[in-house]
């Protein structure tokens, strides 16, 4: 559940945020509940509105908040950064694109220049051979 890569306000957002913490939370507070309204114990030591924990309630809630601000921020820190990732990758690739491209038409180029020198030497070579067939061919 937990990685070796989280620490401080991301550990404990990470257990705050778990059904692990709500259901023993829930525990937590029917047990307080229970022991304070039965009695159980003979003495009360947090009577009805309990007062003590809604103290501890808002104590912790107020905990909890900027922690999870925190590691929000911190998340967001490194979303950045791998968007800046990203962008660096997404733009080298395109620059690799480009010199593809750039090689890829020299390569064109270069071939059509060979093939219409090849056309011009097929061209000779047939004016040629018609000279021959014409020198050859007797006068009628």
């Amino acid at each position: 559940m937990l990685s070796k890569g989280h620490c401080g306000p991301a550990l404990y957002a990470t257990l705050w945020g778990s059904w692990i913490f709500i259901f023993s939370f829930i525990g937590i507070l029917v047990f307080w509940i229970l022991i304070n309204s039965l009695p159980i114990f003979g003495e009360h030591f947090d009577r009805y509105p309990f007062i003590l924990l809604n103290l501890f309630l808002s104590c912790l809630a107020a905990i909890q908040a900027p922690i999870i601000l925190m590691s929000q921020n911190r998340q967001a820190d490194n979303d950045r950064q791998v968007a800046a990732s990203d962008y660096q990758t997404n733009l080298k690739a395109e620059i690799e694109v480009h010199l593809l491209h750039e090689k890829i038409d020299y390569l064109i180029t270069n071939q059509w220049l060979h093939l219409v020198q090849i056309q011009q030497l097929e061209i000779e070579l047939l004016h040629d051979i018609q000279k021959k067939q014409k020198s050859q061919s007797p006068p009628s």
